[in-house]
């Protein structure tokens, strides 16, 4: 069975530091592409990090760049997102995404190309 299951989340105050993990199945886990969206209320879901499983080349979000640091550990097979200098602006929920085939880009309109996702963990920084 194909999942995707987060855990991590939590309450910090601005400043701090919250680090997500993503347990993946063998099969999810060997996609070729897995990535860290988030959705924060009343606005669309936008991609945060991804990562190439093949050749662990990375992008991020211009927001987050320079403070969450997306990596993999082959050992459990779990995908995760370092996230520092957090901003309340960082609030949402966050989700886990694997896909098959496709761009494996952080583009919104190209969200459909994941097709495996956890159901999400939630991340509040207050002020």
């Amino acid at each position: 069975q194909v999942h995707l299951v987060e855990s991590g989340g939590g309450s910090v105050e601005a400043g701090g530091s919250l680090e997500l993990s993503c347990a993946a199945s063998e099969d999810a886990y060997s996609r070729y592409c897995m990535a860290w969206f988030r959705q924060a209320p009343g606005k669309e879901r936008e991609g945060v990090a991804r990562l190439y499983t093949s050749a662990e080349y990375t992008a991020y979000a211009d927001s987050v760049q320079g403070r969450f640091t997306i990596w993999r550990d082959n050992y459990r097979n779990t995908l995760h997102l370092q996230m520092n200098s957090l901003e309340p602006e960082d609030t949402a929920m966050y989700y886990c995404a694997a896909a098959s085939t496709g761009s494996c880009s952080l583009l919104t309109r190209k969200m459909a190309e994941y097709n495996t996702w956890g159901q999400g963990t939630q991340v509040t920084v207050s002020s």
